[in-house]
């Protein structure tokens, strides 16, 4: 008897400290005092679940968990955060799926509480209302997928290189690797949502040797490191099916104060299949959102078969003091490698512009899209190898700084270019664009003169790096719609006049641009009938070497 009841204390303790590792919105404490099993969260926000022997018992023997058995209700109307929350953590101390009611509608308030999804999950048919009209802290996540392994500084590492291949350490398994040096900034955005920059930043992983995945390079050189920690990969794979999730929108003022109600991705190894995400509610003013799917600090994710939302666009006031369009976005990715959708679309109209383009990522490595039909893909803080095959763009079409290779296969692109270099971010690409099989038209058909690259340089502003156009562009098979050109339409050009008071040898550039040296072109073709032409700004890309290959000449 004794013996038991030390175990049982073990057990709560080792719940309530993981817990308190996580926040107090996270808090759980499990016992087992009799009576019926239920879960409430007590005056200072800590979860208290209440699961007799008996019921733990019977709970392990089915061998899964349903929202159902720690008190959900399930009605649409009655808040079912705390059971939802319950259910988790029992699962998880147990390590057993959970399995959502078939058919029914949870309702989540604007509550602070999160669960954390340690375990596979299966949402099924249920639905998930989120209220978002009332929230008490809108940087909560509802859902947060996190390994049950934890991260620990590497201190013996003091510096990196560009492309280093091997770092000194012994780890206990493949690990995740951040580092940070705080001293040197990156990505001092210019326009009308100006800042001072970020930290330098990388993200990469290491095996237990120290051995660093050259799939996703270190890309920064770390003369110092104030941070560097490692977190270990899970080896098992954990899968999320199903449910139907609905937000419910907030009604706050248009300011850049973004909510985080959503499912919070931390782990990596994970599945997310046949989901569906819909906004109800939107009016004419609310905050921005920071992705329904967020994912972060992880590796090795996968989301299919999966339907989700545009938010609308809304106006506020910038850094610049000007108004400027406020982003919202439904999938956020940060900090993250080798990260891919696959057979996903988005619920609303890819052409729509009162909707925001639907993702947004920042210090990525090897994004992929495949037969997906989404509104954008962007890369704001860079990303490291990007590929969309198979898929469809709409208004906001590809937006991209980054390095390494960006390659557009069998893709329809839908925006005002072909692919657009970010300005706010130097227009940087350091690498490469492979683009095959592709159809641009240009403004989803509407009356456009056509640019393949976009962008804009003035080289007067110190982005915290040196910018470089890609240093070779290939396009193959490309055909180009401007049936709906304007009057003494030219011709599409590849490149956006990017400076346009660089018109001779007289303007100097403070922060010289690095041009692409090669532009490789094979059966281009256009609607119009018109032949590419290099730039409005001939001047500024008079030293790109243009090849036209035809069938006959190539090796």
């Amino acid at each position: 008897m004794k013996h038991s009841f030390l175990l049982f204390l073990l057990w709560v303790c080792a719940l309530t400290l993981c817990g308190q590792n996580e926040g107090p919105n996270e808090k759980v404490v499990i016992t087992s005092s009799g009576g019926k099993t239920q879960a409430n969260i007590d005056a200072d926000g800590v979860l208290q679940v209440n699961v007799s022997q008996e019921e733990v018992q019977r709970l392990k023997a089915q061998e899964s968990v349903r929202y159902s058995d720690f008190g959900a209700i399930g009605d649409g109307k009655s808040d079912d955060i705390a059971a939802i929350a319950a259910t988790h953590a029992f699962a998880n101390q147990h390590d057993l799926p959970v399995q959502a009611d078939e058919g029914v509608s949870y309702y989540i308030g604007g509550g602070e509480r999160t669960a954390v999804i340690q375990t596979d999950t299966d949402f099924g048919t249920a639905t998930f209302i989120i209220d978002d009209t009332n929230v008490q802290n809108r940087n909560a996540a509802i859902f947060v997928v996190r390994s049950g392994l934890r991260p620990f500084e590497l201190d013996s590492i003091s510096s990196l290189k560009r492309n280093q291949s091997k770092i000194e350490v012994t780890l206990p398994g493949t690990c995740l690797v951040t580092v940070t040096n705080s001293n040197v900034k990156h990505y001092i955005r210019f326009g009308l949502n100006q800042n001072k920059g970020s930290s330098q930043t990388d993200i990469f992983i290491v095996d237990r040797d120290g051995q660093v995945d050259m799939n996703a390079p270190i890309i920064w050189d770390f003369d110092q490191i104030t941070e560097i920690t490692a977190l270990p990969i899970d080896e098992q794979e954990l899968r999320i099916t199903g449910g139907r999730f609905i937000t419910i929108a907030n009604k706050a003022p248009s300011k850049y104060t973004y909510y985080s109600r959503n499912i919070a991705i931390r782990r990596s190894n994970v599945v997310v299949s046949g989901m569906e995400h819909r906004i109800k509610g939107e009016g004419d003013h609310g905050a921005p959102y920071g992705g329904f799917l967020n994912i972060a600090d992880c590796s090795y994710v996968t989301v299919k078969n999966t339907t989700l939302t545009g938010h609308k666009t809304y106006r506020t006031i910038g850094a610049a003091g000007k108004p400027v369009s406020m982003g919202s976005y439904d999938i956020s990715i940060n900090r993250a490698l080798n990260i891919s959708f696959v057979n996903c679309k988005q619920t609303n109209d890819i052409d729509d512009r009162t909707y925001w383009g639907i993702l947004g990522s920042n210090y990525c490595k090897n994004l992929l899209y495949d037969k997906c039909t989404f509104s954008r893909f962007d890369a704001h803080k860079g990303v490291a190898n990007a590929t969309i095959r198979n898929s469809t763009l709409g208004h906001m079409g590809i937006n991209a700084i980054g390095s390494g290779t960006l390659t557009v296969e069998n893709t329809t692109i839908r925006g005002r270019s072909l692919v657009n270099l970010r300005s706010d971010y130097g227009s940087t690409w350091q690498g490469v664009f492979i683009i095959r099989n592709c159809t641009f038209v240009p403004a989803g058909g509407k009356t456009n003169s056509p640019i393949l690259i976009g962008g804009a340089y003035s080289g007067q502003h110190d982005f915290g790096y040196t910018c470089y156009m890609p240093e070779r562009i290939v396009i193959e098979n490309l055909h180009i719609d401007d049936s709906n050109h304007p009057e003494n339409y030219p011709g599409p050009a590849i490149f956006r006049d990017f400076n346009p008071q660089m018109t001779d040898d007289t303007y100097r550039e403070e922060f010289p641009y690095v041009k692409t040296k090669e532009v490789l072109l094979k059966n281009v073709t256009t609607a119009s009938g018109k032949e590419l032409r290099v730039s409005d700004n001939p001047f500024m890309f008079k030293e790109v070497k243009i090849r036209v290959e035809s069938e006959s000449s190539k090796k």
